[in-house]
């Protein structure tokens, strides 16, 4: 299995080196194989931490949570505990299936046009790069609160490879040397993130150097003794607001106390025989993923193959309907009726499915939502982690882009998020990733904000089948779904369905997405038949696990380099 994980590695050194945007394994490349725990995320020393938990006897959550924090120090672009994100989790003793929401809420003092210029007009500087982008984190309640409620370790060990990799120092490798060096022009104006991530001098780390951070171990300590309330409530507490503040920030001490993770249900479908589970609004992902699946599951998938043109154009159009019907429905249950039952009922995929005709593109103009109250009775991270006493755990948290609103908070090591920005600043118009809106997903005062973080489980017969997610802005609900149809309907093995080129589609605008890797006849036929094609740069990074009969089999994405999957 090392020599495997071993060649793996090589081979996505190679290809991200060759510029390569998707990458194609040769056929000595099989999934990760073990027949007890597996892990797979998107850092290798945050896998490791997480995979010694499991060794060490500790369940599904110990090592989510355990990787959680990782992730924090190793992969800062998007691991954090300065976000938030959601937790589906299996629990085996009791046949139990929950959902930890610990999205990022609205300051009390947030207002609906908080982000519009004096002409009306969105302003993305305000709602992207500010103090004002910050929403109430929630990332450390989320997790403290899964490791009390379902683990077996305490939370000093949970955070013990946290604190050491933050105070030792880890090995910079060329991404995130890279990475750094492409943000530094927007690290530059705060002096605690330059102080964090360059060196006293304003030089760059290179690949090789020893980087440290001691202000993110001085936090990640206090929370190991203190637990949550040092974040909520305590010294660290006192430092994030008194730097917000400082800089015109809207969060409050009392934002920050009052800050509790909500537990939901999670959303569940089938299709073909399979059970889903998913995330719950105010994902956006659980439902739609779940929604799709049911416009697809009489289309022949199978018969018509993997990216031919139907399927590809049956995918395409059951996404463009979905995300008409996102704009308009979704937001946080907590402050409006979102039609979930009508959404994922089968009767409504039947509706939609009517509109779909073959060898023919809809135009999204006009495309709007369905009546989906008539059948009534939201840069990321993924991992997933299988344990040998049959739990699960499917987890995607963000900073929202990379980095954040790339402000650090002074003397903690904390990097802030920028989630404000998935509000919807004016109805109807596009955010950062092009998703348009609607007054569902309004700002409100600690109101959580929409996403598209799917974290999905899915079982057959009772079992474990997949455990599934991605990172990827408003393409994580699409990747997510493409790899539940590639081991489902096309019988791939997980290597082979997280490797294969992707599609998307979102509505808005009006053109169909793909990676390199589709035939060209293929994409002449898709032309013909009204859609407007676009080869964009890969997308998603998917982390997954599956149950096969010879044990569980799991993958990590070639997309984006580091990641890795490994079992005991």
């Amino acid at each position: 299995m090392k020599t495997i994980l071993l060649l793996c590695m090589v081979w996505h050194f190679l290809a991200y080196t060759q510029g390569q945007t998707t990458i194609s394994y040769p056929d000595i490349f099989v999934p990760v194989q073990s027949k007890r725990g597996m892990v797979s995320s998107q850092e290798s020393r945050a896998t490791e931490a997480g995979l010694q938990v499991l060794r060490e006897g500790g369940n599904a959550v110990d090592a989510a949570v355990t990787i959680g924090f990782a992730l924090a120090v190793t992969l800062p672009r998007a691991g954090n505990i300065g976000g938030g994100g959601f937790m589906v989790a299996y629990l085996a003793k009791n046949k139990e299936f929950t959902a930890i929401d610990y999205r990022e809420k609205a300051p009390k003092a947030a207002t609906r046009d908080m982000f519009l210029d004096k002409h009306g007009n969105a302003d993305p500087e305000k709602s992207c790069h500010s103090y004002w982008a910050i929403g109430v984190p929630g990332t450390v309640a989320g997790l403290v609160y899964a490791l009390e409620k379902y683990g077996t370790i305490s939370l000093k060990r949970a955070l013990q490879p946290a604190i050491a990799l933050a105070s030792e120092g880890i090995v910079m490798d060329a991404d995130l040397s890279n990475s750094l060096r492409i943000t530094k022009p927007r690290f530059a104006s705060c002096r605690a993130s330059m102080k964090v991530f360059f060196k006293e001098n304003g030089e760059d780390y290179e690949a090789g150097e020893i980087w440290k951070q001691p202000d993110l171990a001085w936090t990640l300590q206090k929370i190991a003794m203190q637990g949550k309330e040092a974040f909520y409530q305590g010294e660290i507490a006192q430092k994030l607001i008194a730097d917000i503040q400082k800089h015109g920030g809207l969060i409050t001490a009392e934002d920050l106390q009052s800050y509790q993770p909500a537990i939901r249900k999670p959303v569940q479908g089938t299709y073909r025989g399979y059970n889903i589970y998913s995330m719950p609004p105010p994902s956006s992902g659980g439902v739609h993923i779940i929604q799709m699946l049911n416009i697809l599951e009489k289309f022949p998938l199978g018969e018509w193959g993997h990216n031919s043109a139907k399927t590809i154009h049956v995918l395409a159009e059951s996404m463009r309907l979905a995300y008409a019907d996102r704009s308009y429905y979704l937001g946080d249950p907590d402050f409006i009726k979102v039609p979930v039952s009508g959404l994922t009922s089968k009767e409504y995929a039947d509706k939609l499915r009517s509109k779909i005709q073959m060898n023919q593109a809809n135009l999204s103009s006009q495309i709007k939502e369905g009546n989906a109250i008539f059948y009534e009775t939201n840069d990321t991270t993924h991992y997933s982690v299988v344990d040998q006493y049959g739990n699960a755990v499917s987890n995607t948290y963000t900073l929202n882009h990379n980095y954040g609103c790339k402000i650090v908070a002074e003397g903690t090591g904390i990097l802030l998020n920028n989630e404000m920005d998935d509000f919807v600043a004016k109805p109807g118009t596009p955010n950062s990733f092009g998703l348009i809106g609607g007054e569902a997903n309004a700002i409100h005062p600690e109101k959580r904000m929409l996403s598209s973080m799917t974290p999905t489980i899915v079982t057959k017969d009772g079992k474990i089948f997949l455990v599934t997610g991605s990172p990827g802005g408003s393409t994580i609900i699409t990747c997510t779904l493409q790899i539940i149809l590639n081991v489902i309907d096309h019988r791939m093995n997980i290597a082979s369905a997280t490797n294969a080129s992707r599609i998307h589609h979102q509505w808005f605008p009006d053109e169909l997405r793909l990676e390199v890797g589709i035939s060209p006849d293929t994409i002449s036929l898709l032309r013909e038949w009204g859609h407007t094609v676009s080869t964009k740069d890969s997308m998603g990074s998917t982390q997954s696990i599956m149950l096969t009969p010879q044990g569980l089999s799991g993958a990590s994405d070639p997309r984006r380099p580091g990641a890795m999957t490994a079992g005991h």
